[in-house]
Parts: C-alpha cells; sequence; structure tokens
C-alpha cells in the first residue's frame, strides 16, 4: 500500500516501457542518421545532435515517470539508470543494424528494408565491442549516456520534491486547529461542578435580609 501511494511500482512500470520506446526510437535515429542533411550530421562534429537525442530520451522518461505522481525518493535514480540504458541501448541497435547491412554488401545510408533482425544480430557483438574501446575514442558515447542519465535525475527529483511539498501543504491545510478552552481572567482551570437540579417539593431557604 504503501509503495502504491508513493508512485514506487507505477513509476518502475512506466519508466521501463519508456526506457524500451526511447531506446528503439533512439536506433532508429542512430541508424537513418546518414538520410540527414551533411550541415545537421557535421555540425559541431556531429555532438551537438547526439546530445539533443539525450536530452530527447531523459525529457521522455522523466515525464512519463512524472505522470504517476511520484513521492519516492529511489525513482530519480531510477530515471537516470532508465535514461542512460536508453541511449546506450539505441546507441547499440543503430551501429548494430549499420554493421549487419555493411555486412550483406549494403552502403549507407540504410533503409527501411535494412531493419531486420537478421541485420541486428549479425552486428551486433560488433556494437558491443565499442564500449570496449579506450576512452579517447568513446568518449563521445559515454558523453551521451551521462547528459541523459544526469538530465532524467534532476528533472524527477524536482518532480517529486513538488510533489512532496504539495501533498505536506495539503495535509497541514486538512488537519483542523483545537479550539483552546476559554477562561476568564484569573479563572483557574477546573471543570465546572455540576450543581444538582432543585425539586419542586423541597421548601426553599428564605433569603436573609
Amino acid at each position: 500500500m504503501s509503495h502504491k501511494r508513493s508512485g514506487l511500482l507505477p513509476g518502475l512500470a512506466v519508466g521501463l516501457v519508456a526506457a524500451l520506446v526511447c531506446a528503439a526510437g533512439m536506433g532508429m535515429a542512430i541508424a537513418f542518421q546518414r538520410s540527414l542533411p551533411i550541415e545537421v550530421r557535421t555540425f559541431g562534429n556531429g555532438y551537438p545532435l547526439s546530445i539533443a537525442l539525450s536530452l530527447v530520451v531523459a525529457l521522455i522518461v522523466a515525464l512519463a515517470m512524472g505522470m504517476t505522481r511520484p513521492r519516492s525518493v529511489v525513482l530519480p535514480a531510477v530515471a537516470a539508470l532508465y535514461a542512460g540504458g536508453a541511449v546506450a541501448g539505441g546507441q547499440i541497435i543503430g551501429k548494430a543494424i549499420i554493421w549487419g547491412a555493411l555486412t550483406r554488401g549494403r552502403g549507407t545510408p540504410i533503409d527501411l528494408a535494412d531493419i531486420t533482425l537478421d541485420n541486428f544480430f549479425g552486428g551486433f557483438f560488433p556494437a558491443l565491442s565499442i564500449y570496449s574501446s579506450p576512452l579517447a575514442q568513446t568518449w563521445p558515447m559515454w558523453l551521451s549516456i551521462g547528459v541523459a542519465a544526469l538530465a532524467a535525475l534532476l528533472l524527477l527529483t524536482l518532480r517529486v520534491v513538488s510533489r512532496v511539498r504539495r501533498a505536506q501543504r495539503t495535509e497541514a491545510a486538512t488537519e483542523e486547529p483545537e479550539e483552546p478552552e476559554y477562561r476568564a481572567p484569573f479563572e483557574p482551570a477546573q471543570s465546572p461542578v455540576k450543581q444538582p437540579a432543585g425539586d419542586l417539593f423541597t421548601p426553599r431557604k428564605p433569603a436573609g435580609d
């Protein structure tokens, strides 16, 4: 029940689905990047385009997990893992399809007919081996992964903090303050003594002069 109120389980499920979708989309973007105008692909050595794709992935993951009304402090860290993993998965998918197509004699840019499981599995291990290369060659890839993870972490942290503060303000507003018991000045704090009800047949004591 506490997991449901904190949004932990829904956030994990929705975030995983969003990460898988983003990984597939990132892979297609990388596979078809040769179809973009050369000015876009070569601007800043391609780094701005890569960073922009990473930010889009982080935004989608954070927004999807934020829709579950999260209040768990664990979710921002998970969002960072999801976003970074989605970018890494997209890089592997895209490069695997490209290399799989190249091994079958296809050139670049590729087309929709090259998006096959044979091309993916044919280039999967060469694409995966890139991450074992020296950091001097692979740092742009790691930079994209880090940017996505950091952006998702910050975005969902802001969402969680905002959600928790809003819930605290709502709870504080719904609590009714207890009204203090009214006492006249210098009146001791004691419960009033109930006087016995008078009897109609009991003679009353005459009032003195």
